[in-house]
Parts: C-alpha cells; sequence; structure tokens
C-alpha cells in the first residue's frame, strides 16, 4: 500500500482516526506523516501511552483525592515517586506505588475501564468453571447486600441460586 499523500513511498504508518462517530482512516509514509505533524511512535515528538496516561491523571474532580499542594503530598515509600511525578510520566517507580496512590487510582481506573475489578477474558472451552464461579462470587454480594437491606425472601432465592450453581460447579 502506497502512501495516500504522495503516492510515492510505502504507507508506513496507519492511523484510525474517530471523530464525533466519524471513522476516517491514513495510510502514509513517515515523511508525510512529519509534514502533517502526526506523531510517531518511537520518535521524540510521538504521541505515548504515558501522555494519555499523564492527561487522564492530570483531573480535579471534587471526588478525587486533596490536590498534590497539601503539606504532606503522597508519595510512595520505597522508591520515594511522589504522585505529581508519576501523573507526569504516567509510570509507577516500584511495586509499592500501588499502595501508596490506591485512593487516587479508583477514580483513574473508572474512568479509564468504567470499573475497578479486572474481568478479563475467559476461554470458550474451559472457561465454564471461571464463569461458574464469577457467577456465584456476585451472587453471594448481592445476597449480602439484600441481607443488609433486612430483604430475607431475595436473600433466599440467591441462596438457592448459589446452593444450585455449587452442585452445578462439582459436576464440572
Amino acid at each position: 500500500m502506497f502512501c495516500q499523500e504522495c503516492g510515492k513511498r510505502p504507507a508506513t504508518l496507519h492511523f484510525t482516526k474517530i471523530v464525533n462517530g466519524e471513522k476516517t482512516e491514513f495510510h502514509i509514509c513517515e515523511s508525510c506523516a512529519r509534514e502533517k505533524g502526526e506523531g510517531i511512535p518511537g520518535t521524540p515528538n510521538s504521541f505515548s501511552i504515558h501522555s494519555l496516561l499523564s492527561g487522564l491523571l492530570d483531573f480535579n474532580s471534587p471526588s478525587s483525592a486533596a490536590p498534590e499542594s497539601t503539606p504532606h503530598p503522597v508519595h510512595c515509600e520505597e522508591c520515594g515517586l511522589t504522585y505529581a511525578q508519576f501523573s507526569k510520566i504516567g509510570r509507577f517507580g516500584c511495586s509499592s506505588c500501588y499502595s501508596a496512590f490506591s485512593d487516587r487510582l479508583d477514580p483513574l481506573l473508572k474512568r479509564v475501564h468504567s470499573s475497578t475489578t479486572h474481568s478479563g477474558k475467559i476461554p470458550k472451552r474451559s472457561g465454564g468453571q471461571i464463569q461458574c464461579k464469577r457467577e456465584i462470587e456476585q451472587l453471594r454480594k448481592d445476597m449480602h447486600s439484600y441481607i443488609e437491606q433486612e430483604e430475607f425472601e431475595n436473600a433466599a432465592e440467591l441462596r438457592d441460586r448459589i446452593r444450585e450453581l455449587e452442585r452445578k460447579l462439582a459436576e464440572l
């Protein structure tokens, strides 16, 4: 495939832009991309995932944690990375950063993934047990919620469904 701009060189960059629900695809060479000002991955002026994360981290909503300007900025005890540094570079300094910034990560994860729990994909062949276990787990959460609300009839129905699924799980 040749560049859609110059028609001379092979297209090495393939962009898909979606603006207001309208999808546009570009297939261009590096030279034309530079001329158009598009970011080229791996080059100094490129747009990286770190830039994306930095943009997402730089939001101040009333529900988010206190800003970094407080007298005691949040930082990782292990590596010393501050939240402000993390929001600039878009990466953690060590595995302890997850714990250090956990209260600020939940709003970010909800914004990016619409959830704070990872569900992943389940293989169709061997996924029966996993799917069943997940359903049991969710039903237990719902059952406890009903118990807290003193809706014992609904909780009993879920209990029975859980027992049925546990029997089915034992057979798998």
